[in-house]
């Protein structure tokens, strides 16, 4: 099984002969390829000449991250997937407002339901979070992209307002992102940029274009296609991941620093990962494929569903949990 490697210090990253090296003035640490899928730097990471062919001829992408944890671009092998038939069909989708809608709403309709049931869980644990469950509910999942996008923000913004009722520490006031000024702000987008590039690592296992997105406006500079897939999971993985590092007191004030902003530091940042792999890496039964599949997967399964979709073979519905 092959799994990412996280990166929080500052290094160099260096091929000897067939071996990969992550090197500083602390360490020369061989790193097994072979068990690797991808690498995430925290730290200012250089990729030497040698290191760099062997990633791309391995397909192992490189992703590289600020000091606040938003994800700031990626070294990627070419495709190892291609079919012009369903980027064609990817494309026509995006083109025809009608097409592009439909899709657009079920992802919607699927974050809605995995934001409810997220509430629900901590419902049965005693918080108190109807008001936002309802207000969530409300939401009128029709019209075009931009009427989407803001129910969809909406949505959002009742989900993280409940976090005052779910959370024993760390206060809610706004989102806030760039730069987060928050504990808890900061929490939430060291979590999102993560999932943002899981989503992305399963994506490239297919034969979709990440940068043709549906509900998400496609842009330079980023893979939007991403963005789509991860909104519908993140309240069941980023969400839960926060909730239990606060909750447990796994995770503190002092696992933060400010400069600008507030961003988690290297302690708070490695107890982040091991919780979001932990998390990745849960296994829960599929009601339809008969076997248990990792959360992880289960973001590959939704990129497979939307190639049945645009392909004619299967209408697609968006995951929404069911347990």
């Amino acid at each position: 099984m092959k799994d990412p490697l996280y990166i929080t210090s500052h290094g160099t990253l260096s091929r000897r002969g067939n071996t990969l090296y992550f090197i500083n003035k602390d360490i020369k640490k061989p790193l097994p390829v072979n068990r690797i899928n991808e690498i995430n730097c925290y730290g200012k990471v250089t990729l030497k000449s040698g290191a760099s062919s062997m990633l791309m001829k391995m397909g192992i992408p490189v992703n590289f991250f600020n000091k606040y944890g938003y994800y700031e671009g990626s070294l990627y092998p070419r495709l190892q997937l291609n079919s012009g038939l369903v980027v064609v069909k990817q494309s026509e989708h995006y083109i025809d407002s009608a097409k592009r809608s439909q899709i657009a709403k079920e992802m919607v309709l699927g974050i809605r339901h995995n934001l409810i049931k997220s509430l629900k869980y901590y419902r049965k644990k005693g918080k108190d979070v109807d008001s936002y469950i309802d207000t969530i509910k409300k939401e009128n999942v029709e019209g075009d992209i931009p009427q989407l996008m803001s129910s969809e923000g909406r949505m959002w913004n009742a989900y993280y307002q409940s976090f005052n009722c779910i959370l024993k520490k760390f206060k809610m006031v706004k989102r806030e992102i760039r730069p987060p000024t928050t504990e808890l702000n900061a929490l939430i987008s060291f979590g999102n940029s993560l999932l943002y590039v899981s989503a992305l690592s399963e994506i490239y296992h297919t034969y979709l274009h990440p940068s043709i997105s549906f509900l998400h406006e496609p842009a330079e500079r980023r893979f939007s296609l991403s963005l789509d897939i991860a909104d519908i999971f993140k309240p069941l993985i980023v969400g839960r991941v926060i909730f239990k590092l606060v909750n447990n007191k796994m995770i503190s004030e002092k696992d933060f620093e400010r400069d600008v902003g507030v961003m988690l530091n290297d302690r708070g940042k490695q107890l982040f990962l091991k919780e979001y792999q932990n998390k990745l890496d849960t296994t829960i039964k599929h009601p339809k494929i008969k076997r248990k599949v990792s959360y992880k997967y289960l973001m590959r399964l939704e990129a497979y569903k939307l190639i049945k979709h645009v392909l004619g073979d299967q209408e697609y519905e968006s995951f929404k949990a069911w347990w």
